[in-house]
């Protein structure tokens, strides 16, 4: 359940930030209202799984690595964004720091 309700928080996070650039600098309404209720549910979301246990350090390393991943993903299909490889290289270290996150507290 608590990973649903992190599932959920990413998926929030990253429609938010998503409609971040496409508000153009909050002058367009309708990107600017997904933002400010992505953001809320996103951050609902999150503070439900904590609430059920997720440990902050976990909940927190995953939520950001996946929003970091997605996006760069999205800008790069959707956007008419580029990644260098060291942005690449960047990305997969930060996926790899969440997954030693992740097992050292398995241990």
């Amino acid at each position: 359940m608590t990973l649903l309700l992190l599932a959920l928080a990413i998926v929030a996070e990253v429609t938010a930030t998503v409609s971040l650039k496409l508000s153009d600098g909050f002058t367009k309404l309708t990107p600017s209202i997904v933002v400010v209720v992505g953001y809320c549910v996103a951050f609902f979301f999150l503070a439900q799984a904590l609430r059920r246990g997720m440990p902050i350090g976990v909940a927190y390393g995953i939520w950001s690595a996946a929003g970091v991943a997605v996006i760069a993903l999205i800008g790069v299909l959707f956007l008419d964004e580029r990644l260098s490889l060291v942005q690449v290289g960047g990305i997969a270290l930060v996926i790899l720091g969440v997954l030693a996150l992740e097992l050292g507290g398995a241990q």
